[in-house]
């Protein structure tokens, strides 16, 4: 029998060993992934931070110490935003603008996004490129020939002034990514449906409508994050004071001599937090959509 030396490593040894540097080196490259990734989600919500901070300081301390912790916390800023701002009555004006721009452009939008995914016919082609052109008109070159139109049907100073300029700009978008979503979905449960008596509009409301949820959650997500922030169209059409939306009463701490600094970000701070409160409450369908859309559609 041949002789083995002490000294020498066995085979189950080395391969133990190459087990081993291989599972650090896992772990390395995870821990600096992680690292790297919690870096990234710091720098990138720094400016959300920054601003809750700066919401509690005072006009001085914003200036003297703007990137340090306030020394007294003052929550009082947040009691004379809302006051000063009448923050109550744009959130009520801002909520009724939203949602009601928000409902037409997703029932439109999906009833358009199924009749161009689901059916062929001879404009089919021609009228997707229609709408998709939509996405490239300048929002805002737009503003004085609306103004005119609204001027003329009496329509500025009201709510549809907003709801209907914002559900036109929206639709284009809202048919893309929605139809790029219906077009996945295979034509035999469609078919199988019909089979079954089931007809159009219940293919659309019991079947389509569903499965397209994440489509429509990253539809929805956009939209209401523009209609809630959109200031240019608000003060152009909007001059009541009591039909202000939340980004015109914003302006009211800003005048020809100065700004009040700790108002004006205490304001922002409550006004950020109902989008805040949407993205995480639908976080996961807009993952779902955003990918689903860009791999399928």
């Amino acid at each position: 029998m041949p002789q083995t030396n002490g000294t020498a490593t066995s085979p189950s040894k080395k391969g133990k060993a190459g087990l081993e540097h291989k599972g650090f080196s896992s772990i390395l490259k995870t821990s600096g992934l992680n690292i790297g990734l919690a870096l990234y989600a710091l720098v990138t919500l720094y400016p959300l931070i920054w601003l809750f901070i700066s919401a509690f300081k005072t006009n001085e301390e914003f200036f003297d110490r703007p990137f340090g912790l306030p020394v007294k916390w003052q929550w009082d800023n947040f009691v004379q935003a809302w006051k000063v701002a009448e923050i109550e009555t744009a959130v009520v004006n801002s909520t009724i603008v939203t949602l009601g721009a928000l409902v037409l452009t997703l029932v439109i939008g999906a009833l358009t996004a199924f009749i161009l995914s689901r059916f062929n016919f001879r404009m089919r082609g021609p009228l997707m490129g229609y709408f998709l052109l939509g996405m490239l008109i300048p929002v805002h070159s737009t503003l004085v020939p609306l103004f005119i139109m609204m001027n003329k049907a009496g329509m500025l100073d009201t709510y549809w002034a907003l709801i209907l300029p914002y559900t036109a700009f929206e639709l284009p978008l809202a048919i893309f990514v929605i139809a790029a979503y219906m077009t996945s979905v295979p034509k035999e449960i469609e078919e199988a449906a019909l089979i079954d008596g089931t007809g159009y509009w219940g293919i659309f409301t019991k079947m389509l409508l569903p499965l397209s949820i994440p489509a429509i959650s990253t539809v929805g997500i956009l939209a209401f994050l523009r209609y809630w922030n959109d200031f240019a169209f608000a003060l152009v059409f909007i001059n009541k004071p009591s039909l202000k939306t939340l980004p015109l009463s914003l302006s009211q701490f800003a005048t020809g001599f100065g700004t009040d600094y700790r108002l004006t970000m205490a304001a922002m701070a409550i006004s950020v937090i109902p989008t805040i409160i949407v993205y995480l409450a639908f976080q996961e369908q807009i993952m779902k959509g955003m990918v689903a859309g860009a791999v399928k559609g």
